[in-house]
């Protein structure tokens, strides 16, 4: 390889070590808000599906419509992933998980239908040709509670007008800003084994925020007033947008902290390069000048001789 290409191949890489510094730098700015978000998050969260929790003990609760368990033949899947890549294996993790879910539960392209919020798992349900019945593509990062209202009210619906007979999310959950898991919950229907594994996963288990306390295992019986079906109806959606919300901001914590390590270990990456590269163009230019100092010698001795 010649000294010109060598040095083109440098500063190839120094530019683009140049965009990935920058977007390490976006990265680790996003990174800290969506993670304080999700970490502050997580107490509320852990109190509101609480309050699921108990009440799944009360025998109005068990007998409300979105606790009812029916058979399967039906389901319904929310999937969360990012919108764009350079996030590591963030999005291939999940897409694995829905592959395993599909595989663990036979569920099949006929009988399964999706919500898909990111352009990474609508762009995947899209290639296998999969009944998509919503899609959310650049939601921000600042979203409020209403703005996921529309997906909750989907599955509800679905669930409550017999559609499906069972709703899973599908999404990244934050553990740190090197760990981050693919996770499957069952949102509907309402049990509590399934709400109370989902308050055991949103609970770090150390940090700042692991010391919210557990709910007690006992069952608690509750008279509700007026009723308790206009009661749940109102306060059962809401939990569950509760859920579907701090579903969205673990994703995003976990999107913006793997494009941050990404990016860094590209920049890293790139650093090691440009350093071999211009050590090898030392090499070959001292390789150079030392055949030319050479050639200069030998001329000289010839012309002497």
């Amino acid at each position: 390889m010649s000294l010109k290409n060598i040095k083109n191949k440098i500063r190839s890489i120094d530019k683009t070590r140049k965009v990935t510094k920058a977007m390490e730098a976006v990265s680790a700015v996003k990174m800290r808000k969506s993670q304080t978000r999700a970490l502050e998050g997580r107490a509320y969260a852990h109190s509101a599906l609480s309050i699921l929790q108990r009440l799944s003990g009360s025998i109005d609760g068990i007998k409300h419509m979105l606790s009812t368990t029916r058979d399967i033949k039906r389901s319904l899947v929310v999937i969360v992933t990012s919108d764009k890549g350079l996030a590591g294996s963030l999005n291939s993790s999940v897409l694995k998980r829905i592959e395993r879910l599909t595989s663990e539960k036979g569920l099949t392209p006929e009988d399964t239908s999706y919500i898909c919020v990111g352009r990474k798992g609508y762009e995947y349900a899209l290639r296998r040709e999969y009944t998509v019945l919503e899609s959310y593509i650049n939601i921000d990062d600042e979203v409020s509670l209403s703005g996921l209202k529309k997906i909750t009210e989907t599955a509800v619906s679905e669930f409550t007008e017999g559609s499906v007979d069972v709703v899973y999310v599908v999404y990244t959950n934050f553990r740190s800003t090197f760990e981050q898991f693919a996770e499957v919950r069952t949102v509907l229907p309402l049990s509590l084994e399934s709400v109370r594994e989902t308050v055991a996963g949103i609970v770090p288990t150390k940090g700042a925020f692991a010391d919210v306390s557990e709910e007690s295992d006992a069952v608690h019986t509750y008279t509700i007033e007026p009723n308790a079906e206009e009661v749940l109806n109102e306060l059962l959606p809401f939990l569950l947008e509760i859920e579907m919300y701090h579903t969205f901001l673990e994703s995003k914590a976990s999107e913006h902290s793997a494009r941050m390590v990404a990016m860094k270990n590209a920049s890293d990456k790139a650093k090691e390069m440009s350093d071999g590269f211009k050590l090898r163009f030392n090499k070959e230019r001292q390789s150079l000048i030392t055949r030319e100092v050479s050639e200069i010698i030998g001329g000289i001795e010839t012309l002497t001789t």
